[in-house]
Parts: structure tokens; C-alpha cells; sequence
């Protein structure tokens, strides 16, 4: 009996798509319950919870758990006099180096401190969405667009409103409209009118790249690593030949899975660090 071939494109949408159940084969499935669409005039929501939206929730209630143990063992070294070591230890040095080394170094000393709870809340929960996707039947919600692109609308308001409120109104229309010194005043209108739409493009071009810099990122590398599986059952056939590619895919596959758990932080080391350049750079007028 000739094995049915497998789709290999149908496996890679499959496991890097959402959908309204959680895939456990070969020991089974859970089915989602899905919920009736609330329909608000032309638009229609969805509220049933997706693969994506347990593991989001999943990843959030990691943070939160980690957070609050950590909290935990450094209050018991404080009391005891001593320094944080193990788990909080950890913990600590990680949330140092966000707050120090990306929001005040970025952002400035005194908002820094100010954003650093959001920067931190982007870098921890991307980290851990990141990590759930390279578990066995796992799945990364920052693989998923509206994910993405909820957290980039996030660090836009951050951006905007944030610097609005810094500069004030005036200050504000000075990053749109700027004036140029040392020109006539014609010159000057002349240039500053042609700058206004490139500036209130660059304004919608910062939340955009991090939206498709994150969700590009974490999806190649789940497509590479299926790809390469996908040989194995392509040219399954070869018989002893097909053993030493077998061989040959896996070892593949381990370096790309170390590689990954490496663009895992690094993913969300750029995200946290990108948000804080650009609310940064409207902390000040141009």
C-alpha cells in the first residue's frame, strides 16, 4: 500500500497558523468554544478564544507568576540581608539590564524610570510568547499579525501621546512642522511643506516596522524549521539513503532550534529597544 504523501505546506500554515482548537496529536484535540459575532454596524468581532489567544493568555500569566516570585525572593533577601542569588537573582539582573540599559539609556533619566514598566512588559511578554512556540505543540502569538500589531499600536500611542504631553501641543506640531534655520522665511515654508507628509509617514512607518519586523522574524524561523522536516517525508523513499538524510535534517534542525532560542531574545530585546528610541526621540522637539 503506497503511503499517502504528505502537504507539506499544509503542515507549515497548520502549525503556524490560528485556529479554534489545540493540537495535541498524536494524543488528541481540544476544541475551543466558539461564541456568536457581535456585529457593530459594518464591522463584525469574533470573541471566541484561538490557539493564539490561550497561549497569549498563557504567556501573560507566566510573566505575572514570574514577576511575583521573583518579588518574593528578593523581599526574603532584603529581610535577611543579603544579596538576591538563584531564581530572583536572575530575574533581577535581567529587569536592571531593561530598565538601565535600554529605557533610561534610550528614553533619558527621568522618563525613562516612567516608561520603564512598559518597556518591561514588552520585553518579558514577547520573550515568553517567543519560548512557548519552540515547545512541543507549542505556538508563538507574536507569529500572528493582530498580535503584533496590537503591541506596535500600544508603543504608538506610547510615542505620540507620550510626546504630546512632554512637549505640549506647540512642541508637538514642531515634530511635524519644523523650521529650518539659516534659510529665508520662503525657503523655509517652502522646505517645511514638503517635509510635513514625510514626517507624518515616518509617524505611522514606526509602529508598521515593528509590527512586520516581529511577526516576520518569528514566523521564518517556524518555516524553516518545518521546511526541513518536510524533506524527510518528501524523500522518505530512498530507503537506506533516506536514514542518513533523516540523520542529516535533524542535526539541521537542532542548530535552527538553538538558533531560534536565540532570535527569541534577541526579538524581544529589538522590540523593547526600538519602542524606547522612538519614544525617545519624541521627548524632544526637532
Amino acid at each position: 500500500m503506497m503511503q499517502e504523501p504528505v502537504n507539506i505546506g499544509e503542515m507549515i500554515f497548520h502549525h503556524t497558523g490560528d485556529s479554534h482548537e489545540l493540537d495535541f496529536e498524536p494524543l488528541g484535540r481540544i476544541e475551543l468554544p466558539q461564541w456568536h459575532s457581535i456585529h457593530v454596524g459594518p464591522i463584525t468581532f469574533d470573541p471566541s478564544p484561538t490557539r493564539h489567544v490561550v497561549f497569549m493568555l498563557l504567556a501573560a500569566t507566566i510573566v505575572l507568576t514570574v514577576m511575583m516570585l521573583a518579588a518574593r525572593g528578593l523581599a526574603r533577601a532584603r529581610r535577611e540581608h543579603r544579596a538576591p542569588r538563584g531564581f530572583a537573582g536572575a530575574i533581577e539582573a535581567m529587569v536592571l539590564f531593561v530598565r538601565d540599559d535600554i529605557a533610561i539609556q534610550n528614553i533619558g533619566q527621568e522618563m525613562g524610570r516612567k516608561y520603564a514598566p512598559l518597556i518591561m512588559t514588552f520585553f518579558f511578554f514577547i520573550l515568553i510568547c517567543n519560548l512557548l512556540g519552540l515547545l512541543p505543540w507549542g505556538a508563538s502569538p507574536t507569529g500572528n499579525l493582530a498580535v503584533t500589531g496590537a503591541m506596535a499600536l500600544v508603543a504608538f500611542i506610547a510615542i505620540e501621546v507620550g510626546g504630546m504631553v512632554k512637549l505640549g501641543p506647540k512642541g508637538y506640531f514642531s515634530t511635524i512642522w519644523m523650521h529650518v534655520d539659516g534659510l529665508p522665511p520662503a525657503g523655509s515654508f517652502l522646505i517645511s511643506l514638503f517635509m510635513v507628509p514625510i514626517e507624518l509617514l515616518s509617524k505611522r512607518v514606526k509602529p508598521f516596522a515593528l509590527m512586520v519586523r516581529l511577526f516576520g522574524n518569528i514566523t521564518a524561523g517556524h518555516f524553516v524549521i518545518l521546511a526541513m522536516f518536510g524533506i524527510v517525508f518528501t524523500f522518505g523513499h530512498f530507503g537506506l539513503g533516506s536514514w542518513a538524510l533523516g540523520v542529516g535534517t535533524a542535526a539541521f534542525v537542532v542548530c535552527v532550534m538553538i538558533l531560534e532560542l536565540l532570535v527569541a531574545f534577541l526579538q524581544a530585546y529589538v522590540f523593547a529597544t526600538l519602542s524606547a528610541v522612538f519614544i525617545g526621540l519624541m521627548q524632544h522637539e526637532h
